[in-house]
């Protein structure tokens, strides 16, 4: 059995990163008789060797749905109750037994999480047990509306999840939900004002330094030491354990040469990031976590027109609009890159296209697209859920070096 996997984050009001959903699914191109219950224990299997790394859950609420027979099994008791969120079919609440079951849980210190609750007065007396209930926001509906009124009126909190456009954005914030969860959450950065003089910023220079088909590090050196913020970083960075050089890196110049070029261009990308106090941590490390994605499974994909090291920055730049505060097509107007880079993010046509599809499409936990672009490029699926994770784990340890 073939299961994709995907750590979805959820966002408060302020933009906050709350926690993550672990949303889960059986390929769907791949026939199979298990059930629900095997599908989900198979998911929670692969899991669990990653609970002794505390990076995987970053201290944070993790949502996960179990079927009823996994409630019989206490299969949730596996996971420390301060961070774990049972997440449930609503229809769970008509079982006598799950019902039991559920206020045991709760005793332990366990929430409990409603997925697309419909208001019936039935279920009245059982929301005494809920503490979150999860609503889609892709299409608005009466009921919608109903059930976030309720819940205000209960103390219960509401995730609006498939917030993937500006329009569903809009909807969750008309009913006033508590977090939402969806890929338009995820380039929420602060407005920036932009003027005429942004495009010649030190970061943009950088940017149009590193990406030249022949680099002039000279110059990438002095862009870098006009700052101290960068420098700093920089300098850290290399002096981190991640690294683990034997010798003090003291310059710049020594930075760039240990690093290499084409490690410096991803780095100097990720360390502009971390100098902007305007960007959400979740923000970068999405940006970071798509590069990677995107040069990991490029290894897979048949006929790419890049190399490997220009699918890492198809990833990385595809937030570059919004941290920018400028069009995407301004954006990369500038940039010295391929060409098929920037059609794939200003269309998503042509095999570059395909695959930062395929990236998106995992981001959102969207299984058949996920399918579709694989088998346009080529891609054998069984790899993808591990080299996400694989990802995952980079991304994470790397980030917590730059944190210490």
């Amino acid at each position: 059995m073939q299961t994709y996997i995907v750590k979805q984050p959820i966002h408060d009001r302020e933009n906050n990163l709350f926690g993550y959903e672990i949303l889960y699914r059986e390929n769907p191109d791949v026939i199979s008789n298990e059930s629900d219950d095997t599908i989900a224990a198979s998911t929670i299997e692969s899991i669990l060797p990653r609970l002794s790394d505390t990076n995987f859950f970053e201290n944070k609420n993790i949502f996960i749905t179990f079927t009823e027979a996994l409630l019989h099994k206490d299969i949730p008791s596996i996971f420390p109750s301060d961070h774990l969120i049972i997440q449930l079919d609503y229809e769970v609440l008509l079982n006598t037994e799950a019902l039991e079951l559920i206020k045991d849980y709760k005793k332990k210190g366990y929430r409990i999480a409603l997925m697309e609750f419909q208001f019936s007065p039935r279920y009245i007396a059982m929301l005494d047990d809920v503490d979150i209930i999860k609503l889609n926001m892709k299409i608005p509906s009466s009921s919608n509306e109903s059930v976030a009124s309720i819940a205000a009126e209960f103390g219960i909190k509401v995730v609006g999840f498939n917030v993937d456009k500006k329009e569903s954005f809009e909807y969750a914030k008309k009913l006033n939900v508590d977090y939402m969860q969806g890929q338009y959450i995820g380039t929420m950065v602060p407005e920036k004002v932009t003027n005429p003089d942004h495009l010649q910023s030190n970061f943009f220079q950088l940017m149009a330094a590193v990406t030249a088909k022949d680099p002039d590090l000279d110059q990438i050196e002095e862009l870098l030491s006009r700052d101290v913020t960068l420098t700093y970083s920089l300098l850290k960075l290399v002096n981190s354990a991640f690294f683990g050089f034997r010798n003090k890196i003291q310059s710049v110049h020594q930075a760039m040469v240990v690093l290499g070029v084409n490690q410096l261009r991803q780095w100097i990308y990720l360390l502009s990031f971390r100098s902007d106090e305007n960007a959400p941590e979740e923000f970068i490390k999405m940006s970071f976590m798509r590069g990677q994605f995107c040069s990991e499974l490029y290894d897979y994909a048949k006929d790419m027109p890049i190399v490997k090291s220009e699918a890492y920055l198809l990833g990385m730049f595809s937030t570059m609009d919004y941290i920018l505060g400028v069009p995407m097509e301004d954006a990369l107007a500038q940039l010295s890159i391929s060409d098929d880079i920037k059609i794939a993010l200003l269309t998503q046509e042509g095999r570059c296209g395909t695959l930062y599809k395929m990236v998106l499409a995992y981001e959102r936990g969207d299984w058949p697209e996920i399918n579709e672009c694989a088998e346009e490029l080529g891609m054998p699926t069984d790899v993808i859920t591990e080299k996400y994770f694989e990802c995952l784990d980079s991304v994470n340890n790397i980030w917590s070096g730059l944190m210490a």
